[in-house]
């Protein structure tokens, strides 16, 4: 990268503006006096490959990538790391100098660091995680609680296949379960985990059964618009600790954005702050 030329990166979605991760770059930006801008990227699946290829060219360093393109874009980039091909999905990109597109993944990270930090006396092998969905974000989170000695991943998603392909993947600990029982696999459940859109602003609401809940279960949402979900305001008041989706965000952004500015940004509560302000 040369002097004269000032960095940008975006985050690619589809939808896009519900995103916080302009806010929380742009304050690290301003933080770190850094010279560089962030923005949102509203980019339709068909349009993805040629709206990538032509970024590096506009002067772009990188870019976050989200629903629905994580794992799309794995056909796309030039370079996938290996963590990204575990996952099977990537939400970092690195645009290098040459104009050759990296693909990594830094969701588990964020995933796993957020929930020790919100719920530091959670024991991964105190019992089995149910986890909602079979997504790219899924991928992330189940392939960090394998590596956390999680004894057993039940997976329920709306289509079956997809989480049959990821118990097919991540082998003998994934245990898959129709959608319509997951209500079912709460109660003895240590760890609820959302991996789904599910909830989210402008999507429709997760319809699951809850009255399974209780004090000594771990809940988090990775979904952090709104900030309090449905799902986290229930298991709130069934005693459940609970871990919001936002500090996920802030721990998977922060590799991305020194890899593309150079500075490792501090991951406090002011970064906190700007994210949902």
């Amino acid at each position: 990268m040369t002097e004269h030329k000032i960095p940008l990166a975006a985050v690619i979605g589809c939808p896009i503006a519900h995103s916080k991760s302009p806010q929380l770059h742009r304050h690290w930006l301003t933080t770190n006096e850094i010279a560089g801008h962030y923005m949102p990227m509203h980019v339709e699946p068909d349009d993805l490959e040629a709206v990538v290829r032509m970024m590096p060219r506009m002067g772009f360093v990188g870019a976050n990538v989200t629903i629905p393109h994580k794992e799309a874009i794995m056909e796309i980039a030039d370079k996938v790391t290996d963590r990204a091909k575990l996952m099977g999905a990537a939400n970092t990109l690195i645009f290098r100098e040459d104009g050759s597109i990296v693909a990594d993944n830094t969701d588990g990270y964020g995933f796993i660091t957020n929930l020790h930090e919100g719920a530091p006396d959670w024991d991964p092998k105190s019992g089995p995680a149910t986890v909602f969905g079979a997504g790219g974000a899924s991928r992330a989170v189940i392939a960090s609680l394998i590596e956390a000695g999680v004894p057993e991943i039940r997976i329920t998603n709306r289509t079956r296949s997809r989480a049959e392909d990821l118990a097919e993947t991540f082998g003998a600990r994934i245990t898959v379960i129709d959608w319509v029982q997951a209500g079912n696999i709460i109660e003895d459940a240590a760890l609820i985990v959302n991996t789904t859109s599910l909830g989210m602003m402008g999507q429709r609401p997760l319809r699951v059964p809850l009255d399974g809940l209780h004090a000594g279960i771990v809940v988090t949402d990775l979904v952090y618009a709104p900030l309090k979900t449905k799902l986290l305001l229930a298991a709130e008041d069934a005693g459940c600790t609970v871990v919001d989706g936002l500090g996920m965000l802030l721990h998977q952004a922060a590799p991305g954005f020194e890899r593309w500015f150079g500075q490792r940004p501090e991951v406090d509560m002011s970064a906190r702050t700007a994210a949902t302000g």
